[in-house]
């Protein structure tokens, strides 16, 4: 199969068009612009003009989704210790978190000296929501491109609980540890407002209960949510405008006691779910769910096109999708 010879995105991509030179629109479109380093710029200076403006207001200065992996650990540490924030960090565990996970949370938001959440919710719920996304694509074939149906599932709940814990604690800002792959530049600094918000919980919370009814609704907003606007927290994702490079967060996050779990695929620092949600997006649709994201790092020059190819053809650990397919019940 033909991969764009600057980035990895192959022929197969959801609306990838290749030139004769084997080049992707994606990467003609970024040599065309060159303007990165100056828009990160602007945007650390709005963020930092962002904190100055709310921080110190509310009991939290910002509500940190931390999934327990290099990314959000890197991002909670920025947090503490360049911006000297007081963070609430809230975990989502979808049952699918390794052990090592858990004591890197505990490890780290002990020495750094975070409050912290777990929300755990209840497990058949998401058994179902997680076999169903197996059987079936629930979501938008756009939503394809960027993450598997499991994975866009998982990542609803933890969106939606995060903004329904940011708006009933007054907390200004949501933290995400996405990567400069995960995210694009323009959507990293974000102020939800009423309209947009109903818009988005709707298009993610009517999938999800047909699959399980009104058991979704304590994990999105409700009507008194809405009632004020001005409340609506800004989304923050950091790593899109400050510096970012995978060795150096790790080096980072290992010298703060962070240690990575073992049983996890090669696109993943914390969850054994990824590893299923890949195996079943690539043979129902023939690409990688990470490829998009590892392709962008390519073009931004985060990663080399080595690298990204490596971390989409090492396999997943069968054992590891065995457990997690045993949970699930298939």
């Amino acid at each position: 199969m033909r991969l764009c010879v600057k980035c990895v995105l192959p022929e197969n991509f959801p609306g990838i068009r290749l030139n004769k030179a084997g080049l992707c629109q994606y990467c003609l479109q970024s040599r065309a612009d060159g303007r990165l380093q100056i828009n990160k710029k602007r945007y650390r200076e709005r963020f930092e003009s962002l904190l100055s403006e709310h921080a110190g207001k509310s009991g939290y200065d910002a509500l940190m989704s931390y999934s327990g992996g290099k990314d959000s650990t890197y991002t909670l540490s920025l947090l503490r210790q360049e911006y000297r924030l007081n963070v609430l960090a809230v975990t989502f565990d979808n049952g699918f978190l390794p052990d090592q996970t858990f004591r890197n949370i505990r490890r780290i938001t002990e020495s750094l000296h975070f409050d912290h959440l777990f929300f755990k919710a209840r497990f058949d719920v998401l058994r179902e929501i997680f076999s169903g996304c197996t059987r079936e694509d629930i979501y938008p074939a756009t939503t394809l491109r960027r993450a598997s149906t499991i994975c866009t599932s998982c990542m609803a709940i933890v969106k939606f609980f995060s903004l329904r814990t940011a708006l009933e604690k007054q907390i200004p800002f949501i933290v995400f540890g996405w990567s400069p792959g995960q995210i694009p530049l323009s959507s990293a600094i974000m102020r939800n407002n009423p309209q947009m918000v109903r818009a988005m919980q709707r298009a993610l919370f009517e999938p999800l209960a047909k699959l399980v009814g009104d058991r979704i609704k304590p994990y999105f907003l409700e009507e008194y949510h809405y009632r004020n606007a001005s409340s609506f927290p800004f989304n923050i994702s950091p790593l899109a405008f400050l510096d970012y490079d995978e060795k150096n967060i790790l080096a980072h996050v290992r010298r703060l006691g962070w240690d990575p779990p073992a049983e996890v695929d090669a696109n993943s620092t914390n969850c054994l779910l990824n590893s299923f949600a890949n195996v079943v997006h690539r043979q129902k649709h023939g690409f990688h769910p990470y490829v998009f994201e590892l392709a962008k790092l390519c073009r931004e020059g985060y990663l080399t096109r080595e690298e990204a190819l490596e971390k989409l053809h090492q396999p997943e650990d069968q054992r590891t999708v065995d457990r997690v397919k045993k949970k699930l019940g298939l």
